[in-house]
């Protein structure tokens, strides 16, 4: 089965209270994914999604997004293994933004650097002096995965 989408509603109450899925993509066609993991709730990444990715990830039961950078569709996890397999998808209350639950399989690593979440690295204000302060370490080593790119 093919997911379909409707145009968002006219009526205000029906896109934001209303039972069809009606994803507001902006004005590049991409919707926002927040990405968390399904057992402990962490925050794994931030992704865009255009109409094929989220039709696909609905239709495969595995995340696909839209790279901005590569402008391409992208199936998270195929080079490295570790696709991420979603386990729910929910969507906030004016439909302009999806979150995605997933289980991880392989090294359960979603960053590129080879980190379980792309949010390793903390803001952190000392002395006046800005800095990033990294709290975790690679589960894999990257260059041995993404040969060629």
């Amino acid at each position: 089965m093919t997911a379909s989408f409707k145009p968002a509603p006219a009526d205000k109450s029906a896109l934001e209270e209303g039972t069809e899925l009606t994803p507001r993509f902006d004005a590049n066609g991409l919707i926002t994914a927040v990405v968390t993991d399904s057992r402990d709730n962490a925050v794994l990444m931030l992704a865009h999604m255009n109409d094929e990715a989220l039709r696909l990830t609905i239709d495969t039961g595995v995340a696909h997004y839209w790279s901005r950078s590569r402008k391409a569709l992208w199936k998270k996890g195929e080079t490295s293994g570790n696709l991420q397999m979603v386990d729910e998808i929910r969507i906030d209350c004016d439909q302009d933004a999806i979150l995605l639950k997933v289980r991880v399989s392989g090294a359960d690593a979603t960053c590129h650097t080879g980190r379980r979440s792309c949010f390793f690295r903390k803001v952190t204000v000392k002395d006046g002096d800005i800095r990033l302060e990294i709290d975790s370490e690679p589960l894999f080593d990257p260059a041995k995965v993404y040969t060629g790119h």
